[in-house]
């Protein structure tokens, strides 16, 4: 139990059903749907998409998603990838001819087509039990009547308001500002465009008049997208892997998504007894460092498109893991080398919603970067992710830029089962962080038996791209005893990630969740 003398938040508790997110409008919204008869599956699209306006500098109808879920009575797993593909006509080799080496943040090139209302309306139409009307109609209301900026949201704004170009600083900034705390943000366009999904379903977004904006905006500005590139756009059930620490089987998606980097990160931590350790010490925090270094260094050789990854057995094998294990020096940090793909700290949102009938929704939908390309299309103000700016330009690299592809993807929604059943959908937000996060999430839970608020309050430190980056919370000493094991720490004053978790108990009871470095909470019924 939580220290109540001291600043932190509770779990939430409830029977009927739950949601956990980074905005309290959105788990407000999802609650709401259980509540009126909707499913988590109905319940989920509903406070996501809403989260596109309440946070749009992390999401959006023009980003992708990922879902993890259980069906209605089952602890089965399953796996739907919405991520878009590149444009046929994206070619590499036309790219360094322009001198590019890496994929650039802001250019045309960097636009995959969007994934996430194929996927959105997908799970509708496969699990959910509402019309998209219905599921749709608050994200519209609070499109068009206004959201009041929270202040994770109005920070990030002012921060990476820069990000933002041509029409999206019109539609994005009020008066030619990032919003305060407490203004209100309102996109009438999207309004008009999640209507039109409401009422025809994905063709109103990957056919005619919205997806002839998108193309021509992008067009405009030099890319190479087709309407037969948004047209051809498609959903995949696809079949999560698996792997186990402490007694847990963590479930993740399948490359294009990086949930296999979170795998082999905990197989090489089975190497060592994490349970001697000062859960909020150097000696952790140094095997957690070398442990991703080596987890990741395989993530950035091996993983693309699906089509395109051929070492997924070896990555997973434990026989990878203990020989990476056996590089690891307790008191030395390794070299690092740089990642050869441009990934460094992105930002996302994630919800997760369990309902009376205990189906599970493990949702995961970014932008990429904030404010993604800062492209947004002219007329209905769709703001497109830049999610292609992940793919490498090495020739010959499974993740090289190229035609039709889906780019390695670094966002993962997660679960968790014990003994055959499932026991809770969680996931951690920030970018490449995600599966250290994922890592430490499970570890904080299995070695050190904390319960999933504390685990997710816990103090955080990520090693990537030459840097041991740190949050604050972790005192001067720890900071003196990894720069003398050879870190090069980096005091991070970014919130580093946010998550959001569901543990569902033997008895029925439902405990939520919420990251206090976001704006939202868990709320159930």
């Amino acid at each position: 139990m939580r220290d109540f003398t001291k600043p932190g938040r509770s779990a939430v508790f409830a029977n009927n059903g739950m949601c956990a997110t980074s905005h309290p409008l959105a788990a407000k919204v999802a609650v709401g749907i259980l509540e009126q008869g909707g499913n988590a599956a109905d319940a989920a699209i509903a406070g996501a998409v809403l989260l596109g306006l309440c946070e749009p500098q992390m999401t959006g109808i023009g980003g992708d998603m990922f879902v993890l879920m259980t069906p209605p009575g089952s602890d089965a797993v399953l796996a739907l990838n919405a991520s878009g593909r590149t444009p046929r006509g994206l070619d590499a080799e036309a790219l360094r001819a322009q001198g590019l080496t890496r994929m650039r943040a802001g250019g045309p090139e960097s636009v995959s087509i969007p994934g996430a209302v194929d996927g959105f309306c997908r799970l509708s139409q496969d699990w959910g039990r509402l019309s998209l009307k219905e599921v749709l109609a608050p994200a519209i209301h609070y499109a068009e009547a206004g959201v009041p900026v929270a202040p994770r949201v109005a920070r990030d704004w002012a921060v990476y308001e820069g990000n933002l170009q041509g029409r999206a600083r019109e539609l994005f900034l009020l008066d030619g500002a990032a919003p305060r705390v407490g203004q209100s943000f309102r996109a009438p366009g999207q309004a008009e465009v999640l209507r039109r999904i409401a009422g025809h379903g994905r063709e109103a977004f990957y056919e005619g008049e919205v997806a002839a904006d998108m193309v021509a905006s992008l067009a405009a500005l030099g890319g190479t997208h087709t309407a037969e590139d948004f047209a051809a756009t498609r959903a995949d059930w696809v079949t999560p892997i698996k792997g186990s620490y402490g007694g847990l089987d963590l479930y993740e998606h399948p490359p294009n998504g990086h949930g296999a980097t979170a795998i082999l990160l905990l197989n090489i931590l089975k190497h060592f007894d994490l349970r001697q350790m000062d859960p909020f010490g150097a000696e952790r925090a140094h095997l957690e460092a070398e442990a991703t270094k080596l987890a990741y260094d395989a993530r950035d050789r091996f993983l693309a498109d699906a089509d395109h990854t051929t070492r997924l057995d070896h990555m997973l094998a434990s026989e990878t893991a203990a020989q990476l294990a056996a590089l690891i020096d307790l008191d030395r940090a390794l070299p690092v080398g740089r990642p050869e793909v441009d990934a460094v700290h992105k930002e996302t949102i994630y919800i997760t919603v369990v309902d009376r009938d205990r189906m599970a929704v493990s949702l995961i939908y970014s932008i990429f970067d904030d404010f993604g390309s800062g492209i947004a299309s002219d007329r209905f103000g769709i703001l497109l992710h830049n999610r292609a700016k992940g793919m490498s330009l090495t020739p010959g690299h499974p993740n090289e830029a190229g035609p039709a592809k889906r780019p390695m993807h670094t966002i993962i929604p997660g679960m968790l089962k014990q003994n055959g059943k499932l026991i809770m959908p969680f996931g951690v937000m920030g970018g490449p962080y995600q599966p250290a996060g994922h890592a430490r999430f499970v570890t904080n839970i299995t070695d050190f038996g904390m319960a999933p608020q504390a685990a997710i309050d816990a103090p955080r430190s990520f090693a990537y791209d030459g840097k041991l980056r740190i949050e604050g919370t972790y005192g001067d000493a720890v900071i003196a005893q990894l720069a003398a094991k050879g870190h090069s720490v980096f005091g991070f004053d970014d919130p580093m990630g946010g998550a959001q978790a569901i543990r569902i108990h033997d008895n029925g009871v439902l405990e939520g969740a919420s990251d206090p470095r976001k704006d939202g909470c868990a709320l159930g019924y």
